[in-house]
């Protein structure tokens, strides 16, 4: 199995949510393991049951400090232990837009409503009020407006005749950990999907000016220049030539280069078997926390090297 993504949870009290990501991690087969617990009060309960568990905590209270400056405590932490991945779970704190950007596409939210109805509070009492039938609860991606993201998957509670905002809440949080821990997997386990790799690899190498994908030697790869001349720039090697990895394969300066990173970052680059000796480059795509800013930058310096003078200064025109 491949390594887990590590995440890190922010509770503001008892941590239910927090509770079932953490037992679902426990299973042999979960994608992630929860690297921390932190909480913006040193007294929230969570945090007693995170450590019983063995799992390392962190707490500090935000009170009497600017909310940029708490979050950056928060994020010096959570990049210290080491996570992948923020996760949400009760955390009752608006957060900063600099921590927001920072974690973006990485961090989740739990919202007790089928989203985008009733964002905010009381949304068990709106729902009620409103005489809905169903409500629910919501896991998306978080940006800088409020309960706002990408929606990534939703369950319905059917709403009973009888139902008080406590007997509805009641529901819902057992639909929540039940939903939580699944999206949390799936979204840690895309990253692990060589279709998913390829397609979002794609996607940035299509972006780059006429460029076309194209299979060599069963290897998905990307071209620039027309479909007879086209030179590769990109390729994904899948466990190629027997190697135990998932790489994105781009041209480097030369040999040189190619050294210099892998003796500076051995983890994340090596030598491919076939087109090392050539001066490319293999960057891990496997390791479940991929940095696509990372890996977007390298395609259009690959590309840069083989595509056409007449293109690269078009596309330094086009910025």
């Amino acid at each position: 199995m491949a390594e887990r993504a590590r995440v890190a949870v922010l509770i503001s009290g008892r941590g239910t949510n927090m509770a079932a990501l953490l037992y679902a991690a426990k299973h042999e087969d979960c994608p992630y393991e929860i690297a921390l617990v932190a909480a913006n009060d040193p007294e929230a309960r969570g945090l007693q049951l995170a450590a019983a568990e063995g799992v390392p905590t962190f707490a500090r209270s935000h009170k009497g400090m600017e909310r940029a400056a708490f979050d950056a405590i928060m994020d010096r932490e959570i990049r210290a232990a080491g996570a992948d991945y923020v996760v949400l779970a009760g955390y009752m704190r608006i957060l900063s837009d600099e921590f927001v950007g920072k974690w973006e596409g990485r961090m989740l939210n739990i919202h007790p409503s089928l989203l985008p109805k009733y964002k905010g509070l009381d949304t068990y009492q709106r729902a009620l009020d409103a005489g809905d039938t169903v409500s629910g609860c919501t896991v998306h991606l978080v940006t800088a407006t409020l309960d706002d993201g990408p929606i990534l998957d939703q369950t319905e509670v059917a709403i009973l005749p009888d139902d008080t905002p406590e007997r509805l809440a009641t529901r819902i949080r057992l639909a929540e950990h039940q939903l939580y821990p699944r999206v949390l997997a799936e979204l840690v386990g895309r990253e692990l999907d060589p279709d998913w790799l390829v397609a979002k690899v794609g996607e940035l190498a299509l972006a780059l000016p006429e460029t076309r994908a194209r299979t060599s030697h069963g290897a998905p790869g990307w071209r620039v220049g027309s479909e007879k001349s086209g030179k590769f720039f990109a390729y994904v090697s899948i466990h190629h030539h027997g190697e135990d990895a998932i790489a994105l394969l781009v041209k480097t300066s030369g040999v040189d280069e190619q050294a210099a990173l892998i003796e500076a970052e051995p983890d994340l680059y090596y030598r491919p078997a076939y087109y090392g000796p050539s001066g490319w480059i293999a960057i891990r795509l496997d390791t479940g926390a991929v940095d696509w800013d990372h890996i977007a930058s390298w395609l259009r310096k690959s590309w840069s090297f083989v595509a056409p003078k007449k293109l690269q200064k078009l596309a330094e025109f086009l910025g």
